[in-house]
């Protein structure tokens, strides 16, 4: 398959625009797969083949049974970072949001343990949230993400749900990644006139890519299976997103590796191109 089959055709941009997610062919092989979990667990034992470390402000090497988030992982990993700086990704990405060119915002290496053992609870749950809610720092949400599947998943072992149409809601009153009871969390988000709050499960095989709006309301269950839930967020921006100082985004840490005032585009080494320019 060549990449132009890869690529989204009008309808599925359509589909996008009214949904707020799309689900790739696949689109990473096996043997890459296989070189993307080494390396995933080479970051997890402290190897860091560039020398330089994950984001140190969430980089935790155990974290029991919650989700093990790594957030700028290819800081440390050639592998991965050619994973989260994918020309094929940003090109779909570029399609999705009908931009002329993509940027990396940042990575999160995600990994959901399987079952805890007898007497443990399970933490790693993702509650529902939007990811524009946490990147307010951007003027406007013009950021899409890419979650690349390392493993087969289904709703058995905690796959991503999203809940199509939320990205034309604005920002919900309700959003919290780290929230372990999304039944409750349900019941508490206003929903606009019209409206249903309907899940959607993004059940995928391993090498395909689900993309999803800054604005898609999303979230994941337990892991219920005895092998751990593997992948990479490649959280992505357009190349005219710029900053906004003064919101509640201001504690990001891009705010702080931008170093740039009000209205400054983010761009520059820290946030590579992926598409375009």
């Amino acid at each position: 398959m060549n990449d132009n089959q890869l690529l989204p055709q009008a309808a599925d941009q359509d589909f996008f625009e009214e949904n707020g997610y799309w689900i790739s062919p696949k689109i990473i092989d096996d043997s890459r797969l296989q070189q993307l979990r080494e390396h995933m667990e080479q970051v997890h034992s402290g190897i860091f083949e560039s020398g330089h470390p994950p984001f140190a402000g969430y980089w935790k090497p155990e974290d029991g049974n919650g989700l093990r988030k790594t957030d700028n992982s290819h800081w440390a990993d050639p592998v991965l970072r050619g994973l989260a700086t994918d020309p094929l990704i940003g090109q779909i990405a570029a399609l999705l949001m009908k931009a002329d060119s993509i940027r990396l915002w940042h990575d999160q290496l995600l990994y959901k343990p399987g079952r805890p053992r007898v007497g443990q609870r399970n933490s790693a749950n993702v509650g529902w949230h939007q990811d524009y809610s946490y990147w307010r720092a951007a003027a406007e949400p013009s950021l899409i993400t890419a979650w690349v599947a390392f493993d087969d998943v289904d709703l058995s072992n905690g796959c991503m749900q999203v809940v199509p149409r939320s990205s034309k809601w604005g920002l919900v009153n309700v959003n919290d990644f780290f929230e372990q009871d999304l039944t409750k969390q349900e019941k508490q988000i206003h929903l606009p006139e019209g409206e249903k709050f309907r899940t959607v499960p993004l059940i995928m095989k391993a090498g395909q890519v689900s993309f999803h709006h800054a604005l898609t309301i999303h979230g994941s269950g337990p892991n219920t299976t005895d092998m751990p839930r593997r992948s990479l967020a490649v959280h992505l921006m357009t190349g005219e997103t710029r900053y906004k100082a003064g919101t509640k985004g201001d504690n990001h840490m891009n705010v702080a590796i931008l170093g740039g005032k009000d209205g400054d585009l983010f761009a520059g080494a820290p946030f590579p191109v992926l598409y375009g320019e």
